[in-house]
């Protein structure tokens, strides 16, 4: 699904990511886990043709993304920080990013699975924190792509909003879905993730399985295996 060779990306003195590489097959949940810092965002950044790197590349479905936009129609993504007009409403902007996109859209049930039925008539302006990020989910998962893209997809969710969040992520994996996920909430990760991908001053320090990471770190727990990652790398 997602090749990545050799990817360095560096923004005047400071590199953020030194050689990385990185193969994702395709179905299954990935989360691309660091430090602030460490290089995650640049890299999602990367694959979305948002930043363009230094040296390397990055192939998706097979094919080279050099020179290339069509491939981002077959990415949904949730950026970490959505900005939209304050002054549109909820239905403006699911049009706005329908006719963006020329896809057909299936926001019907998100919208009815995230209750936001009663928000369709109301400026974002005027939204939650929360209920901005339900409308940004179904934003995200609208399209039917076969790779979705959340960075930080639990922010400001309500523990009933995350429950329905972590079934509809299980649920686009057993369509054959590629999911990459950030998130600095451990327990969702270990609760959701197939692998876990780990950033670490711009270079990759573990690809596998949350048992295999703590195998390796001879530590009980997930968060205690990730800890054990940045203490040993900075002794």
């Amino acid at each position: 699904m997602v090749s990545i060779q050799n990817l360095h990306k560096k923004f005047g003195k400071n590199v953020v990511l030194s050689g990385v590489n990185l193969d994702i097959k395709e179905g299954g949940i990935f989360a691309v886990l660091g430090p602030n810092g460490s290089g995650k965002t640049t890299l999602i950044k990367s694959i979305l043709g948002m930043v363009i790197p230094n040296e390397g590349d990055i192939s998706i479905l097979g094919k080279n993304i050099k020179k290339s936009s069509g491939y981002r129609y077959k990415i949904d993504y949730l950026p970490q920080i959505a900005n939209f007009p304050n002054n549109l409403k909820v239905k403006e902007l699911i049009t706005m990013i329908k006719d963006l996109r020329g896809k057909k859209i299936n926001d019907e049930p998100l919208i009815s699975l995230f209750k936001l039925e009663a928000f369709l008539d109301k400026k974002l302006g005027n939204l939650s924190g929360g209920t901005k990020q339900k409308v940004n989910i179904v934003l995200a998962f609208m399209f039917d792509s076969p790779l979705i893209i959340l960075d930080e997809p639990t922010s400001g969710l309500d523990p009933i909003s995350l429950i329905r969040l972590k079934d509809l992520i299980q649920t686009e994996k057993a369509k054959g879905k590629t999911i990459l996920i950030t998130s600095h909430i451990m327990s969702f990760v270990e609760e959701v993730s197939d692998e876990i991908v780990f950033l670490l001053e711009g270079q990759i320090y573990f690809k596998g399985s949350i048992n295999e990471l703590k195998t390796k770190t001879n530590q009980p727990d997930f968060e205690r295996a990730i800890a054990s990652i940045l203490t040993d790398n900075h002794a």
